[in-house]
C-alpha cells in the first residue's frame, strides 16, 4: 500500500486562504494566525508533499500552475470538512440548522417568494439565509461551500462537480424606449442596455440577437433589471428582459414584437460531494413543484 503524506486540515486551510485572499498578510489575519505561522505551515506542507507550490516574483509568492491539482484538492477537502462540522454540530445539538440559499433576483422576487414563505412557515426550526446575486457569483459560492443550494440560469455544457435540476423556463422579450416605434426588422433595433458581459443571460441574448441579424451594440450595463428598465424609460436604449420583470408593475415596458426573443431555464444547483442536507433537498423539491404552488 502506498504511504500517504502526513498532511493536516489546518495546512490545507492555510493553502486555500493564501490562494483566495488578496495577500498572505490578509490570509493570516483572516485565519487569526501570525504571518510567520502561516508561512511555516505552508512550508511544512510543501516539505511533506515533496514539491514547491509557489514561485517567487520579487517579494510576492504566486501559485505554480503545475500545482493546480493540489490547490483544487485542498479547496475540496476544506469545503467538505466545513460541511462535516456543520452536519455533526446540527445533530449533536439537536437543532435542524441553517440553509444557505442563493437566488438570482427574478427567482427571489417574482417566481418563488410564496414558496419561500411556505417553506419557512412549515419548517420554523430552519434558519434560512437568502443571498441574491448574479448566476456566476452564486455558482462560485456553491463551489466554495458558501451556499447549500442556488437557483441560477442554466448554461450550455455541464457544471462539473455540481448536481443540476431544471426548475422552470421563462420567456425573455425585446423592449424599446417610449417614443420609438416598434419594428419587426431586427436591423432597426438598438442601441442596447444590457446585463454585463459576464452574465449567463447576456450570452444567451447575444446569441439570439446575432441569429436574427440584429447589431448588439451595448451602451450601458447593469446586473439589476430595475436599472435596465429605467434606462429604457429614459430613452438610453433597447433591452431584453424576462417578461415577468419587464411587464410587471404600474409602468410596463413596450415590446418591440409580440413573440419572445428566447426562453431561458432556471435550475437548482448544489455540490455533488456535499453531505446529505434534508432541508436543502426539501426546498429544492418545493421549488420544482408546478406553478400553482407559487
Amino acid at each position: 500500500m502506498t504511504s500517504l503524506p502526513q498532511i493536516s486540515i489546518q495546512q490545507l486551510t492555510y493553502l486555500v486562504a493564501v490562494t483566495t485572499e488578496p495577500s498572505w498578510a490578509a490570509a493570516a489575519a483572516n485565519l487569526h494566525v501570525t504571518p510567520s505561522a502561516l508561512s511555516q505551515g505552508i512550508a511544512e506542507l510543501e516539505r511533506r508533499l515533496g514539491i514547491d507550490l509557489f514561485v517567487r516574483e520579487g517579494r510576492r509568492r504566486l501559485p505554480r500552475a503545475e500545482a493546480a491539482p493540489v490547490f483544487e484538492f485542498a479547496r475540496s477537502v476544506v469545503v467538505q470538512a466545513e460541511d462535516l462540522v456543520e452536519w455533526t454540530t446540527t445533530r449533536r445539538t439537536g437543532r435542524s440548522g441553517r440553509l444557505r440559499l442563493g437566488m438570482i433576483d427574478v427567482a427571489a422576487i417574482h417566481h418563488y417568494p410564496k414558496r419561500l414563505k411556505r417553506f419557512t412557515e412549515e419548517r420554523p426550526e430552519i434558519r434560512l439565509e437568502l443571498s441574491v446575486a448574479p448566476s456566476s457569483e452564486l455558482v462560485s459560492r456553491i463551489r466554495n461551500g458558501e451556499l447549500d443550494l442556488a437557483v441560477v440560469v442554466a448554461t450550455p455544457g455541464t457544471l462539473d462537480g455540481l448536481e443540476v435540476l431544471p426548475l422552470l423556463s421563462e420567456p425573455l422579450a425585446v423592449y424599446h424606449p417610449p417614443g420609438r416605434s416598434s419594428s419587426s426588422n431586427p436591423s432597426d433595433w438598438g442601441p442596447w442596455v444590457a446585463f454585463p458581459s459576464s452574465s449567463h443571460t447576456r450570452a444567451l441574448i447575444d446569441d439570439a440577437l446575432t441569429e436574427l441579424g440584429a447589431t448588439f451594440e451595448v451602451v450601458a450595463e447593469s446586473h439589476q433589471p430595475e436599472v435596465l428598465q429605467q434606462m429604457v424609460r429614459f430613452g438610453m436604449g433597447w433591452t431584453v428582459l424576462p417578461v415577468s420583470q419587464a411587464e410587471g408593475g404600474p409602468a410596463p415596458l413596450l415590446r418591440a414584437r409580440r413573440r419572445p426573443l428566447l426562453e431561458r431555464t432556471l435550475v437548482a444547483v448544489h455540490r455533488s460531494d456535499r453531505l446529505d442536507h434534508p432541508a436543502a433537498d426539501a426546498l429544492r423539491d418545493l421549488l420544482r413543484m408546478g406553478s400553482a404552488a407559487r
